[in-house]
Protein backbone atom coordinates (compact mmCIF):
# COMPACT_ATOMS: atom_id res chain seq x y z
CA UNK A 1 0.00 0.00 0.00
CA UNK A 2 1.70 3.24 -1.07
CA UNK A 3 2.48 5.57 2.29
CA UNK A 4 -0.12 7.81 1.55
CA UNK A 5 -2.71 5.60 1.11
CA UNK A 6 -1.40 3.96 4.10
CA UNK A 7 -1.66 7.82 6.18
CA UNK A 8 -5.13 8.69 5.23
CA UNK A 9 -6.21 5.08 6.14
CA UNK A 10 -4.67 5.07 9.40
CA UNK A 11 -6.60 8.99 9.77
CA UNK A 12 -9.40 7.47 8.54
CA UNK A 13 -10.00 4.61 11.08
CA UNK A 14 -9.37 7.46 13.87
CA UNK A 15 -12.29 9.06 13.22
CA UNK A 16 -15.51 8.40 14.98
CA UNK A 17 -18.41 5.55 13.08
CA UNK A 18 -20.30 8.30 11.58
CA UNK A 19 -18.02 10.64 9.75
CA UNK A 20 -16.38 7.21 8.18
CA UNK A 21 -19.84 6.38 6.95
CA UNK A 22 -19.95 9.83 5.26
CA UNK A 23 -16.40 9.29 4.29
CA UNK A 24 -17.58 6.08 2.64
CA UNK A 25 -20.56 7.47 0.94
CA UNK A 26 -18.42 10.20 -1.08
CA UNK A 27 -15.96 7.63 -1.53
CA UNK A 28 -18.63 5.36 -3.37
CA UNK A 29 -19.96 8.33 -5.36
CA UNK A 30 -16.69 9.10 -6.78
CA UNK A 31 -16.18 5.72 -8.20
CA UNK A 32 -19.27 5.75 -10.05
CA UNK A 33 -20.59 8.93 -10.72
CA UNK A 34 -23.30 7.66 -13.46
CA UNK A 35 -25.75 6.05 -10.48
CA UNK A 36 -29.47 5.98 -11.65
CA UNK A 37 -31.15 9.41 -10.34
CA UNK A 38 -33.92 7.09 -9.08
CA UNK A 39 -31.36 4.46 -7.43
CA UNK A 40 -31.56 6.55 -4.43
CA UNK A 41 -35.27 6.71 -3.84
CA UNK A 42 -35.51 2.58 -4.72
CA UNK A 43 -33.10 1.73 -1.79
CA UNK A 44 -34.78 3.72 0.77
CA UNK A 45 -38.35 2.37 -0.55
CA UNK A 46 -36.56 -1.35 0.38
CA UNK A 47 -34.43 0.01 3.72
CA UNK A 48 -38.14 1.10 4.94
CA UNK A 49 -39.48 -1.94 3.60
CA UNK A 50 -37.01 -4.20 5.74
CA UNK A 51 -37.32 -2.31 8.63
CA UNK A 52 -41.18 -2.90 8.86
CA UNK A 53 -40.49 -6.39 8.02
CA UNK A 54 -37.95 -6.64 11.43
CA UNK A 55 -39.96 -4.60 13.77
CA UNK A 56 -43.61 -6.62 12.59
CA UNK A 57 -41.44 -9.80 13.33
CA UNK A 58 -42.33 -10.80 10.18
CA UNK A 59 -38.69 -11.99 9.66
CA UNK A 60 -36.68 -13.37 11.94
CA UNK A 61 -32.84 -12.14 12.47
CA UNK A 62 -29.76 -13.95 13.64
CA UNK A 63 -26.84 -12.86 14.99
CA UNK A 64 -23.67 -12.16 12.39
CA UNK A 65 -21.90 -14.95 13.96
CA UNK A 66 -24.23 -17.34 12.68
CA UNK A 67 -25.01 -15.61 9.32
CA UNK A 68 -20.96 -16.39 8.50
CA UNK A 69 -20.88 -19.97 10.07
CA UNK A 70 -23.54 -20.54 7.74
CA UNK A 71 -22.27 -18.57 4.42
CA UNK A 72 -18.71 -20.21 5.32
CA UNK A 73 -20.40 -23.97 5.26
CA UNK A 74 -22.14 -23.19 1.81
CA UNK A 75 -18.78 -22.23 0.24
CA UNK A 76 -17.30 -24.83 -1.87
CA UNK A 77 -14.60 -26.90 -0.71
Amino acid sequence: MPHKVAELLKDALSLPVEERATLIDYLLDSLDPQVDPGSEDAWRQEIHLRLQQIDSGAVKLIPWEDARRSLWAQLPA
